[in-house]
């Protein structure tokens, strides 16, 4: 098994217990925030969360000639829907899915991004590699957020990763399908895309196919949960170092007043076109 490329100074942020209706954009504006703080006073981090029902798009899906219409329907059928500013396209979101996000210190005018990519693709091998030593990577074409980056097995894209940088730091995100039916989701996308695609060349979105998704415990036809991948997870990384930290104790963790503050100034700025 290969050493993912973690830092002994890294701190495991489990939130994958609160999963209450707070926005979609709460975990993205926390990482935005602790991002500053790395490197000067928080450590790495290494952010484990999940959320219960929402629709996250990337900044090309919001710009979509009828992208308004199409969150209008996701917000009837009760998803919390939301433009992230890390790259990659519209990701569906449920307690089946756990997001991992590496939060790096990075060097000023450091621009080379596929070695913070593969750390990801290494981690996430490690810990599954009890269950599978056939996780490919590549991209998975007719899935959603598709991506150079993408992780799969016998075809089916399970993972995608998604990478936002700053001066000094870095997320790099990844969004795991534990458990569940992958087509489903797939299908949400389906249908997010054919209502805000308008007049959009077909080069300007994902054309999201059947039978390109699914979950780990479809990939592997066993029983697994999104609790026992995030159990597994945290196991692999104290083993290797790493230790589970609350908010109290992490230097630099922005107060729930900053969060909410910055919550407001990304749904301003990224706001989805009309």
């Amino acid at each position: 098994m290969t050493n993912t490329p973690l830092s002994s100074s890294m701190v495991i942020l489990d939130r994958t217990q609160e999963t209450d209706t707070r926005s979609i954009l709460y975990a993205f504006a926390l990482e935005e925030l602790l991002c500053r703080s790395i490197g000067k006073m928080a450590p790495p981090i290494l952010h484990i969360w999940r959320h219960p029902r929402a629709f996250v798009m990337g900044l090309r899906d919001s710009r979509l000639p009828e992208a308004a219409l199409a969150n209008e329907w996701l917000l009837d059928q009760g998803y919390d829907t939301a433009v992230r500013n890390s790259g990659g396209a519209a990701v569906p979101l449920d307690l089946s899915v756990v997001n991992v996000s590496l939060l790096l210190p990075k060097e000023a005018g450091d621009m080379e991004h596929r070695k913070d990519f593969e750390a990801m693709v290494t981690l996430i091998r490690d810990v599954m590699s009890k269950l599978t030593d056939h996780i490919d990577q590549g991209e998975v074409m007719g899935s959603f957020c598709p991506g150079e980056f993408d992780l799969s097995v016998g075809g089916r894209k399970f993972c995608g990763i998604a990478q936002r940088r700053q001066q000094l730091a870095l997320s790099v995100q990844a969004f795991i399908i534990v458990e569940g039916e992958g087509e489903a989701k797939a299908a949400l996308a389906r249908g997010f895309y054919e209502r805000a695609a308008g007049s959009a060349d077909h080069s300007q979105y994902p054309e999201v196919a059947p039978g390109s998704m699914a979950s780990l415990a479809e990939c592997l036809n066993i029983p697994l949960t999104a609790e026992q991948f995030t159990a597994n997870l945290v196991e692999v990384m104290v083993a290797r170092g790493l230790q589970v930290a609350s908010p109290e104790v992490i230097q630099g963790y922005p107060t729930d007043e900053q969060i909410s503050d910055m919550v407001r100034l990304m749904k301003e700025r990224y706001a989805i076109k009309e």
